[in-house]
């Protein structure tokens, strides 16, 4: 729950369709702050006494602002903020009186009603310090004549406009603003505006032009505010990206124009670009790696089939087995841009990868996966990938005794949020008596043990279960790298 939410829900009497049109506002008022130059505090109406609440602030990007301390969740008397109190009960913009002074600061407020449907259900506060105050600008002009259009539609209830998606970049009236008239005419760009259009290529003067000569997607554009609808989206030309958005100005029903922000976002294109190129280049690496380990496996396969010896033979099944736990890695990172692997992924299909390879009539084995490791960064799920097919194989080969009973395998996985566990137990014939893991491992449980402890910094135990085997295997999932001397 949002702390809008929980401030409504706890101090106040709204609905959650009341709230949500606050919620609505607020994704939207950074644009209010900004053409007002003021501080905006957005209060609810406590549901015991007469006092407020604040739900909600935004400080103005280009003004200095009002507070450097955080206010919502403060409660105020009604009779300290009479412009909020007044607003409430009249339901209008209340603007008269002169500036306040606050701890020596003079302060001008306007308490803006919050309208949805036929019932005020919140005041919004536009607190702008004159102590910085000075001649306006064209460019400060037309931001306040802005700020008076979206005042004047929150007290009519037509904005914010309700929506349900979240925008990837939210210009700032400050990367460039525009004032349109009710045909869509351009009556004032200001400077910043006025170069995002020229690296588009536009060399014109823009105020005085018809932003259907200017706008990329003029027909959707156009369209969309006629019908009182915002438009957001990106054009491109001449090896620049702009991101405009266009917010109708509404007054009694009837579109009376629109204010455009616009923001060049060339930048984070081309860096987008790069990065993609950067994703598809790694993925096909992890591609190319996983076919030439892929190659090493077949070529030790024809190698095989070529000898005599079995015990040769059973060498390089073991490091087939072994490139081929490799490549299921490189494979997943190939199909993904991030340098994460989904290791349950990798860990079943090393699991089937075994028993495709050992699965004989006269020797039934049942394998069993279960648990989650989650997600793991490629430098770990590469050598663990190995650990669990030289585990299983293990459990496999010597879990199994001469008569030949049915034999099950699990693979049992555990994370939590700095260490995953890894655990295969058979019911097989268990260890030979007196066996020690430092000193009586064969090749494969070698392996494991050098892997864990040098490569993984981890900790591995084995123990006799009574029938069957149990190898436990804990490793941090961020290693420590070592410091510089």
């Amino acid at each position: 729950m949002s702390v809008l939410s929980s401030l409504a829900r706890r101090h106040t009497s709204l609905s959650d369709r009341e709230v949500g049109h606050l919620h609505d506002l607020v994704a939207d008022w950074q644009l209010l702050a900004d053409l007002n130059f003021a501080d905006l505090l957005l209060f609810g109406s406590l549901r015991d006494r007469e006092a407020y609440v604040v739900l909600a602030q935004v400080r103005p990007y280009p003004a200095q602002t009002l507070y450097q301390e955080d206010m919502v969740g403060t409660v105020i008397e009604a009779p300290d903020r009479d412009r909020v109190r007044r607003a409430f009960a009249e339901g209008r913009i209340v603007r008269e009186g002169d500036p306040e002074w606050r701890e020596g600061t003079p302060v001008r407020e306007e308490a803006i009603p919050v309208r949805f449907r036929d019932r005020i259900v919140a005041v919004v506060s536009a607190e702008q310090n004159l102590a910085t105050a000075r001649t306006p600008s064209q460019l400060e002009l037309s931001y306040l004549q802005a700020a008076a259009d979206l005042q004047q539609m929150i007290v009519e209830g037509n904005f914010p406009f309700p929506t349900n998606e979240e925008r990837e970049i939210s210009p700032r009236v400050g990367d460039g603003f525009m004032r349109l008239d009710e045909e869509g005419v351009i009556v004032y760009a200001s400077p910043n505006a006025v170069s995002a259009y020229r690296r588009l290529g536009v060399a014109a003067n823009i105020i005085g032009m018809h932003i259907g000569k200017l706008d990329f997607d003029e027909t959707e554009t156009l369209d969309a505010l006629r019908r009182g609808r915002p438009v957001d989206g990106e054009i491109e030309a001449s090896g620049a990206w702009i991101y405009r958005r266009f917010v109708p100005v509404a007054h009694g029903g009837q579109i009376a124009g629109a204010i455009a922000v616009l923001r060049d976002i060339t930048e984070i294109r081309h860096r987008d670009r790069m990065l993609l190129l950067k994703d598809a280049t790694i993925r096909e690496i992890h591609h190319r790696v996983k076919n030439n380990l892929q190659t090493v496996a077949s070529l030790l396969r024809m190698q095989g089939r070529r000898l005599s010896s079995e015990e040769a033979k059973a060498a390089l099944e073991e490091s087939v087995r072994r490139i081929s736990s490799i490549a299921l890695v490189h494979e997943t990172l190939s199909e993904d841009s991030h340098e994460r692997v989904d290791f349950d992924r990798v860990a079943n299909r090393v699991v089937e990868m075994v028993q495709d390879g050992f699965m004989v009539p006269e020797r039934p084995i049942r394998f069993r996966v279960a648990g989650s490791a989650g997600d793991l960064p490629s430098e770990i799920a590469t050598p663990l990938a190995l650990i669990v097919a030289e585990l299983i194989q293990n459990a496999v080969e010597h879990g199994v005794g001469d008569d030949g009973p049915a034999l099950n395998v699990a693979l049992e996985m555990a994370r939590t949020p700095d260490r995953v566990r890894l655990a295969v137990g058979d019911d097989g014939v268990g260890l030979p008596e007196g066996f020690a893991l430092e000193t009586d491992s064969n090749l494969g449980l070698q392996i494991v043990r050098t892997l864990v402890e040098s490569e993984l910094s981890g900790q591995i135990s084995i123990a006799d279960t009574g029938p069957g085997t149990r190898v436990e295997i804990d490793v941090p999932v961020e290693r420590e790298r070592p410091t510089a001397p």
